[in-house]
């Protein structure tokens, strides 16, 4: 009786560790980090840190890959994904894995035509959904194919696997880089090629409902091969539109779309489109706009690309050819800029570089941060935050002059790679899995 009585109360303990351990994170707050760069305008701008000290490695933990997404944050937990396929739930104070959900078999670099990340696994930044509290992820597995995952925060358990493949060319030769963006009940998916542009792949966007079934809907520039949408920053929100930006086609002649800045609507219609005047030129030398994430500032869409030429465009009309509100030469950028007030923070190739748009829609280029690898910066704690790629080191700068404020080695990044900013910490995506740096 007293062995049966010890085994129920064992029982009733071990459910209730159970139970408090897959506890539900708790409903996003605003001050959480649940898609790339915060939000879906892209802002990159964290609000209520508190302000910036000195900077110190809170914790490292070794994942199974390389994080080339940014960490996202929803109260007490971290979400990672590697490019070995699998997502991490780990808690944001001591990096302790609470669970991994192994996803499939990542792509090996030499099963490619092409490409410069081996495994090639999850490379996009995931998104968490508000509403039914899943997190989803886009894994390209063996043979090329691409799933959306989606997943129970609390536990890692896979609610839904879905084919969610680009709708035209090799499934093979397209790489899914820029982020996911859940807008109106669905997930969005924008692809672009692999490193070294091979294979028959076109830019395109891929749209599945959050829950459920439902057909995909998708879009695909018209071009016979290229004009990838691969920036990391994915699908900027502007109302019920999508702003991409996409990379030079193949096409010298006759214009196939590509070189742009395009909208979408919610079921992937084109609405409008920027193109500039160089296109052609920009196509035969691989100088387009595919490069850099749209920003959003004031009631303008600031463009930038690998030419180095900034463009303002209107958000509501962005001016078809040549239709720009105004030009000026800033740098060639990659990755995802951020936005605090009229002020754009753009990733430049080699440093961070603070650009200002006055309400003509004027680009006035100001102070620079020179690096020797430009990751995509994000602003907290009164600092501009971003990752000098090449030795691996995390600045926090002055965002007024540039200057450094702090520095700390977080070791070697993936390319592009973005902080995460939340609570009071910073999380970076490593080679190896993930840091955390905070600051007293």
């Amino acid at each position: 009786m007293r062995r049966s009585l010890i085994a129920a109360v064992a029982a009733v303990a071990a459910v209730f560790l159970l139970v408090s351990t897959c506890d539900p994170p708790p409903r996003a707050a605003a001050t959480d980090w649940t898609t790339y760069h915060r939000d879906n305008g892209r802002s990159g701008v964290a609000s209520r840190l508190p302000p910036l000290g000195a900077l110190s490695r809170d914790w490292e933990v070794r994942l199974d890959g390389a994080v080339y997404g940014q960490p996202l944050v929803v109260g007490d937990r971290i979400f990672a994904a590697t490019e070995n396929d699998t997502v991490y739930g780990l808690d944001a104070a001591t990096g302790r894995v609470l669970w991994s959900t192994h996803l499939g078999t990542p792509v090996p670099l030499s099963k490619l035509p092409c490409g410069n990340i081996d495994p090639l696994g999850i490379t996009s930044t995931m998104v968490y959904d508000r509403v039914t509290r899943l997190v989803f992820a886009l894994a390209e597995t063996t043979g090329g194919a691409h799933v959306l995952v989606s997943m129970d925060a609390a536990t890692g358990r896979v609610r839904q696997r879905r084919a969610a493949e680009p709708p035209t060319g090799d499934r093979l030769a397209h790489q899914q880089r820029g982020a996911l963006t859940l807008m109106g009940g669905r997930v969005y998916i924008p692809y672009g090629g692999l490193s070294g542009d091979c294979g028959d792949y076109r830019g395109s966007v891929v749209a599945l409902p959050v829950t459920g079934f439902g057909p995909p809907v998708s879009y695909h520039i018209p071009t016979t091969r290229e004009g990838g949408i691969w920036a990391p920053g994915g699908g900027v929100a502007v109302g019920d539109r999508l702003l991409y930006s996409v990379g030079n086609g193949e096409s010298k002649t006759g214009y196939d779309g590509s070189d742009s800045v395009i909208a979408l609507d919610r079921d992937l219609r084109l609405v409008d489109r920027f193109t500039p005047t160089t296109w052609v030129e920009d196509n035969a030398a691989d100088a387009d706009l595919g490069s850099m994430t749209p920003a959003l500032v004031g009631s303008y869409v600031y463009a930038n690309g690998k030419r180095g030429v900034g463009y303002t465009l209107r958000r509501d009309r962005l001016g078809g050819l040549g239709g720009q509100v105004a030009q000026a030469y800033v740098c060639p950028a990659f990755g995802g800029a951020a936005v605090s007030g009229n002020t754009v923070f753009v990733p430049c190739f080699d440093g961070v570089r603070a650009v200002t748009v006055d309400a003509a829609g004027k680009i006035t280029v100001g102070w620079q941060m020179v690096m020797s690898g430009g990751g995509s910066p994000v602003v907290g704690a009164g600092a501009v935050w971003a990752v000098d790629t090449g030795p691996g080191t995390l600045y926090a700068l002055n965002p007024a002059t540039g200057d450094v404020r702090q520095r700390i080695a977080v070791g070697p990044v993936p390319h592009f790679a973005s902080p995460t900013l939340a609570h009071d910490r910073a999380y970076v995506g490593t080679m190896t899995g993930v840091v955390a740096v905070g600051w007293t």
